[in-house]
């Protein structure tokens, strides 16, 4: 049933896949620009997508330069791992329907190293970005060796994510 509803899943929503894992199609684009303090350029206000991750999926290290916003959808609980812009330890979160051990939304700060993997079969979440998300604002944490090695050796789970 749940690879019935991943392969439902991507064709209904017109999913492509990722560059850090997983399928995405963007959903909104705002056409309100705002330009950041930090020089990049004019960006559209805020961007959203859909995002699955089925079992075996990773959502690859990654940061963005906006802030980000995980929603979960449907499907099973992520694991969801960040490393903070300014600390390095790290964080981990499950993101999912609301329990006392888990949350269905969970915010990036701008600049977090993040990382996510499905507890189950599959996981559908909406990310919203702002200022909207340019692929020129996306870094993967394995294209820096020294920090990925890093990883790997302080945090061996999390380091499976890379």
């Amino acid at each position: 049933m749940s690879e019935e509803r991943v392969q439902q899943l991507i064709e209904s929503l017109g999913l492509q896949p990722h560059p850090e894992g997983g399928y995405y199609r963007e959903t909104w684009r705002s056409l309100l620009q705002v330009t950041p303090a930090d020089g990049r350029g004019a960006r559209s206000a805020l961007t959203t997508i859909y995002f699955l991750l089925p079992a075996g999926a990773v959502s690859r290290w990654h940061r963005v330069r906006s802030d980000e916003t995980w929603i979960h959808i449907e499907g099973a609980p992520l694991e969801f791992f960040a490393i903070p812009s300014n600390a390095w330890r790290l964080d981990r979160t499950t993101l999912g329907p609301l329990t006392v051990d888990q949350t269905p939304v969970h915010v990036v700060p701008a600049q977090w190293w993040q990382a996510a993997r499905s507890t189950g079969e599959y996981a559908l979440v909406t990310c919203a970005v702002g200022p909207g998300f340019e692929f020129a604002d996306f870094e993967i944490m394995s294209e820096q060796r020294e920090l990925a090695e890093r990883l790997r050796s302080q945090w061996p789970q999390a380091g499976e994510l890379l």
